[in-house]
């Protein structure tokens, strides 16, 4: 590189927690192309080491060593005068574990900057196992003073501040940043400020891949320091990306770069569906999936996603009937199954419901039949799927709604049985709307059929458990529009029912749905972990107690009265940790 040219290869790469000798041959891969590509420092993502979010793995002490021992190789194989490295690891140092930024050139660790700003809300649980770093100056890489700032630290100004001010050139940020609807919107709303208080040339680069809950689109960035576009990357799409940069007076300009068209709202959310479905099976190293097929669109739509996500072949569907279920969804079954290319097998439950129906006879003499019964042939549909599972391999994916999940309108250890849930975050209404698209869009790596793939009268007939005669869903629950709505207020947005109400909804269906929200805590505890694709879902961002007797009632809440605090209130010497 000559002085005021720099050529960055950003590594939009899908890391596996725990894989550190995977991940060093991806990073060796990836500095590989930056070699063809002529560019003088490959930029990787946060702990792209380690894999994110390690939680609680990366207090093993072996496993630090590990990280370690491939971050010292990699830097040794620098020394070759080829393009060095930036990328993130643990870093275990005086006693203390840091989130790191390693830069390696020269066969040498050449630059060592520690994460300041450490999240702890929503998915994010950093201070339970890092330390703060200080404050972080720049690295002179090169001749150029980069900023290395780690994810969160520019969500607030302080660590760029510090950057600038001694210095710095251009900002290289190293992320996970998990996607969630908007999510892009608000990575730029936080870059643009920090460009604008620097001065400085933003890159931002985010990881790519599923683990576990979280998905993570990549879509990496960079912002020149007038605030305009310098490069996009695209969504969902694993790829090492050459940007040309020049120093014009004194500043550094983006000359050329990927301008990719990301996704939005619901294909975005199909994608991220479908991408973190692909990477649970595959990282976990199942053959493949089986799942229920019933002729609901719940099912349908997953299998699309399986079908998507992991090509037809590896994807088992299987027909559970019993004497409620009805003819048109023995045909719809099947013909969605026929369009995706899926296996598709017919085993009726009758034998197993009414054998265990049997065997509860004379426990349960003299009682009328209710929801235990209906209960039974869930729990046989998924025992038998479990079983198939145990035999050949394949993971079972379950297929409850995020209405469902919100209400309990689910049976433990029968529909709610499964390895994964690819819509668990997604509201009923929201899965008729992604199967309506689907119908007419097929992403770009999806590995299923074009065309439509759902049956139309899977799309327009009223959904049914068929757990008894002439059942709907709305027999037992508000309309879904209504019910998604009020969830959305509630889960989402933490409204009181007050504010709901006085939105125009009525009273007694908010009260019953928040009440019944509350008792489904238990349910949810025991559900499948599923894609987190709205702000908060079940799982790593919403905690809530099991046992938990509050009720809104519906009153406005209390004004707060500031009289009875006066004098309490520590004064800034009163303040203090002891």
């Amino acid at each position: 590189m000559s002085k005021d040219t720099l050529r960055l290869a950003i590594a939009q790469l899908n890391p596996v927690v725990g894989d550190v000798g995977g991940n060093a041959t991806l990073a060796r891969r990836a500095r590989a192309e930056a070699v063809k590509q002529s560019a003088d420092l490959v930029v990787f993502t946060e702990l792209f080491i380690s894999g994110y979010p390690p939680e609680d793995l990366v207090l093993k002490p072996a496993f630090q060593a590990a990280c370690r021992a491939a971050v010292e190789e990699l830097a040794r194989e620098t020394k070759d005068g080829g393009p060095a490295m930036l990328l993130g690891t643990p870093w275990p140092q005086d006693g203390k574990l840091y989130n790191a930024n390693v830069l390696l050139d020269a066969g040498k660790i050449a630059g060592l900057r520690f994460k300041v700003d450490l999240p702890n809300y929503g998915v994010f649980d950093e201070k339970r196992v890092f330390h703060e770093g200080p404050m972080p100056g720049p690295v002179n890489f090169r001749g150029v003073r980069i900023g290395i700032p780690v994810c969160e630290d520019i969500w607030k100004p302080d660590p760029v501040e510090c950057i600038s001010e001694t210095g710095g050139e251009i900002l290289l940020v190293t992320n996970a940043s998990p996607y969630r609807r908007g999510v892009m919107m608000e990575r730029l709303n936080v870059a643009v400020p920090r460009v604008v208080e620097s001065g400085l040339p933003l890159v931002y680069a985010n990881q790519l891949g599923g683990q576990d809950e979280l998905v993570f689109e990549g879509a990496s960035f960079g912002l020149n320091a007038d605030r305009s576009l310098a490069f996009q990357m695209g969504g969902f799409k694993e790829e090492v990306a050459l940007t040309e940069w020049k120093r014009e007076g004194g500043t550094w300009k983006c000359t050329a770069g990927p301008r990719e068209k990301l996704l939005e709202t619901d294909e975005a959310d199909y994608n991220a569906c479908m991408l973190g479905l692909r990477d649970y099976v595959n990282k976990n190293g199942f053959p493949g999936v089986v799942l229920g097929m019933s002729g609901g669109i719940d099912s349908a739509i997953c299998a699309a996603i399986a079908a998507d996500a992991l090509g037809p072949s590896r994807v088992h569907a299987v027909m559970l009937p019993y004497k409620y279920t009805a003819k048109d969804s023995f045909t719809d079954a099947e013909a969605c199954a026929k369009a995706l290319g899926v296996r598709y097998d017919t085993i009726p439950i009758a034998p197993a419901v009414e054998g265990l129906e049997a065997t509860l006879a004379s426990a349960f003499k003299g009682e009328k039949r209710d929801i235990t019964e209906e209960n039974i042939q869930s729990r046989a549909r998924g025992t038998i799927l479990m079983s198939i599972s145990n035999k050949f391999g394949p993971m079972v994916v379950t297929t409850g709604n995020k209405s469902e999940m919100s209400v309990g309108y689910a049976t433990l250890y029968g529909d709610m049985n499964g390895g994964f849930n690819p819509i668990k975050d997604l509201y009923k209404t929201e899965v008729y709307r992604l199967a309506a698209l689907r119908n007419r869009w097929k992403p770009e790596s999806a590995l299923g059929p074009a065309g439509r793939v759902i049956p139309e009268n899977i799309l327009t007939k009223a959904p049914t458990a068929e757990l008894r005669e002439n059942q709907k869903d709305q027999d037992s629950l508000p309309p879904y529009d209504v019910l998604d709505a009020i969830l959305a207020r509630l889960v989402e947005g933490e409204d009181s029912v007050a504010a709901i109400v006085a939105d125009g909804f009525d009273a007694e269906t908010v009260k019953r749905v928040e009440r019944l929200l509350y008792l489904a805590e238990y349910k949810r505890r025991q559900a499948a972990p599923g894609v987190k694709v709205t702000r908060k879902n079940f799982g790593r961002d919403r905690r809530y107690p099991i046992v938990n007797k509050f009720r809104d009632n519906g009153a406005p809440p209390a004004k707060p009265d500031e009289s009875l605090v006066s004098g309490a209130v520590p004064t800034k010497s009163e303040a203090v940790d002891f």
